[in-house]
């Protein structure tokens, strides 16, 4: 059972590796979504507003891994 266990943590591990950075991400996701349903926002900027987001919290997370490693 452990077994398993450890290798469904494993599996999880290759695709969330940080929970905040991925939660933050689904956040930005539907705050841009309904940016651009609700507020009218054009859907390049609602694009670019998602590349800068992600971006910004990668190297946010980036950041926060190197300051852990020390």
């Amino acid at each position: 059972m452990n077994a398993i266990r450890t290798a469904l943590r494993e599996f999880w591990g290759l695709f969330v590796d940080d929970g905040s950075l991925a939660l933050f991400v689904v956040v930005l996701i539907a705050l841009v979504t309904a940016a651009v349903k609700e507020a009218g926002l054009p859907p390049l900027w609602g694009g670019a507003a998602l590349v800068v987001g992600c971006v910004a919290l990668l190297v946010e997370s980036l950041y926060r891994a190197a300051r852990g490693k020390r």
